[in-house]
């Protein structure tokens, strides 16, 4: 099987150099920093993207590639929405095919009680200008034909999309390029510059940058920086392993899940799957720290965590990661450019079983590749999106709960608005940062 094809080992894209100074300094360049970087551009201001490793080394390409309005959290969906509507609009300005297809996303339904769930979710569709509609048995046989299983029925969404992630977020920062906006790989930002309690700009391991706004958009690393500087967040990474099989007759062209497999058609012809509803929490300081904020997450699904008791040397939440570090001393960003966990190989070949069952007519499908990303989780799966008090100068996008690659080009809107004192469109009071220090109960969907 071939490896993941972006690696601390590929090509630098954009080598700088940074600049001394900047309107506003980005971190991170999954989706969310670079749809950020490119909308802020777009407003005229001086914008420079800092990343450790490349352009969407970690989980925004490591994704299902799902582009995905139904299921959504409620409060999330707004922005969703939008995010759908740019998603089509950023295709046509990239110079490469980033795979972008709407297919449809499918929820099948092993029982009623799916079947309850997914009608208690519509209305919220429904309030958004969704197309999410309910599906019998046979209707879900008609949509996905040559399925062994048969189910109570689904949730379709036909409107929802698909696309190649390891291509579509590198081409969207070529667009923040063209834009206006500078692109440094392989830079590490150590430490917040601060002075009089606000921000004043970022020290890298190349030098210092000046700016007045800083935009942490750091995806698993994002708590340990903050908690550097005395800002608290719950913040945790899971393991989610993705296949990708061999090229296969197209069985149906967007994306389904049940509760053992999720699978997608890819531009090479072969499928992605992935385990349905199954993730692994590699058990470090942090998670200690943050344990009971995530109760309310644990009682409600029990089983859908598996517990590893160490974290790989170097991963965000591993027992020998500094949680100090000096400006002028190596970061623990420089020593994990990339996050590149092992997929679990189990599940790998689980996987490659249960599609052959779910369709026999196309054969024992071969196993091309395996892949694993750390995704960014936080207590009540939706993500932090705001202002930091503590910190003026200060705006973070992090903890997309899985969610990111879709909702990346509305969040990055969102964030460039928040920077520049824009409308930011949408309510975003379910997104606090300080929801996990004011008392606000922890509140779980309804999302699926």
């Amino acid at each position: 099987m071939t490896g993941f094809p972006i690696s601390a080992q590929s090509p630098i894209t954009w080598p700088g150099p940074a600049p001394a100074q900047a309107d506003v300094v980005v971190i991170g360049g999954g989706v969310i920093g670079v749809t950020t970087a490119l909308f802020l551009a777009r407003d005229g201001l001086r914008v420079v993207l800092l990343e450790k490793g490349r352009i969407a080394g970690e989980q925004s390409s490591r994704n299902w590639g799902w582009i995905r309005q139904q299921g959504r959290d409620p409060d999330e969906l707004p922005i969703m929405v939008e995010a759908n509507a740019l998603w089509q609009t950023l295709a046509t300005e990239t110079n490469v095919d980033i795979g972008l297809t709407q297919g449809g996303v499918t929820y099948l339904a092993e029982t009623d009680a799916d079947m309850a769930r997914y009608a208690a979710w519509e209305p919220h569709a429904r309030a958004c200008g969704v197309d999410t509609a309910l599906l019998s048995d046979a209707e879900v046989q008609g949509l996905i034909p040559g399925m062994a299983r048969r189910y109570k029925g689904a949730m379709h969404t036909r409107t929802d999309m698909r696309a190649e992630p390891w291509v579509a977020v590198p081409a969207l920062a070529g667009i923040a390029a063209r834009a206006g906006a500078t692109l440094v790989e392989n830079c590490a930002v150590r430490a917040f510059d601060i002075a009089a309690g606000r921000i004043t700009g970022v020290v890298t391991e190349q030098g210092r940058i000046a700016a007045p706004e800083v935009v942490l958009a750091g995806g698993a690393w994002s708590a340990l920086l903050l908690r550097r500087h005395g800002v608290s967040l719950p913040q945790l990474s899971v393991r989610a392993t993705v296949a990708a099989l061999d090229a296969a007759p197209m069985a149906y062209a967007g994306g389904a899940t049940d509760s053992r497999i999720a699978f997608r058609p890819r531009a090479d012809g072969g499928y992605s799957v992935a385990a349905g509803g199954f993730h692994e929490l590699f058990v470090g300081p942090d998670a200690f720290r943050a344990l009971p904020k995530y109760l309310t997450q644990l009682r409600a699904d029990p089983f859908g965590t598996r517990f590893l008791p160490k974290a790989p040397n170097g991963f965000p939440d591993g027992w020998g990661t500094p949680r100090h570090w000096a400006e002028d001393a190596v970061s623990p960003f420089e020593q994990q450019r990339i996050l590149n966990p092992e997929p679990n190989a189990a599940k790998v070949r689980a996987l490659c079983t249960d599609f052959a069952t779910m369709f026999p007519d196309l054969g024992t499908p071969r196993t091309k590749a395996a892949w694993a990303g750390m995704i960014d989780t936080m207590p009540d799966v939706v993500p932090v999106i705001d202002r930091i008090a503590a910190l003026p100068g200060l705006t973070v996008g992090t903890g997309m709960s899985g969610h990111g690659f879709g909702i990346g080009p509305g969040v990055g809107r969102v964030l460039s608005a928040l920077v520049t004192g824009g409308d930011p469109g949408h309510d975003l009071g379910r997104f606090r940062c300080d929801r996990f220090s004011d008392g606000t109960p922890m509140r779980l969907g309804p999302a699926l």
